[in-house]
């Protein structure tokens, strides 16, 4: 072992590192009609978040918070908040989370959108306005 290394030891950059960098971005506001606070996690897929949050959930298809792995956003209850969100990156796929999506972001959204719009998610697409069970032809 040389003698410049120390078991454990975290050597950081001198230079800054820039996270997401060249990923394609969009801002939301956010506002939670919920009675209790909602925290968000940084890999979390955005469209798949608290039902109570609301928010253009269609700018937020395939995207997730623009911060830090590991930390989280807190959206307390009654409060209306700006955050930046970044495309998902890798094979853009989201699998739990809130069962909405189970699959790729980069496919059809249509599903999604009909099973948020089933489950009362705020913030749903204009599109949710045209579904069947809104006609009345279920």
């Amino acid at each position: 072992m040389a003698d410049d290394i120390v078991p454990g030891e975290i050597r950081g950059s001198e230079e800054p590192v820039t996270i997401n960098e060249g990923r394609e971005t969009t801002e939301v506001t956010v506002g939670n009609t919920g009675d209790r606070p909602a925290q968000v996690g940084s890999h979390f897929h955005f469209f798949e978040v608290n039902a109570a949050l609301e928010f253009d959930r269609e700018a937020a298809f395939g995207m997730r918070l623009n911060i830090p792995a590991g930390t989280a956003v807190r959206f307390e209850p009654g409060d209306e908040q700006t955050v930046e969100l970044v495309a998902i990156g890798g094979k853009r796929v989201a699998h739990g989370m809130n069962g909405l999506v189970n699959g790729s972001v980069d496919s059809d959204p249509a599903a999604a959108y009909q099973r948020a719009h089933e489950q009362g998610y705020g913030g749903i697409p204009s599109q949710a306005g045209t579904l069947p069970d809104e006609e009345g032809s279920e």
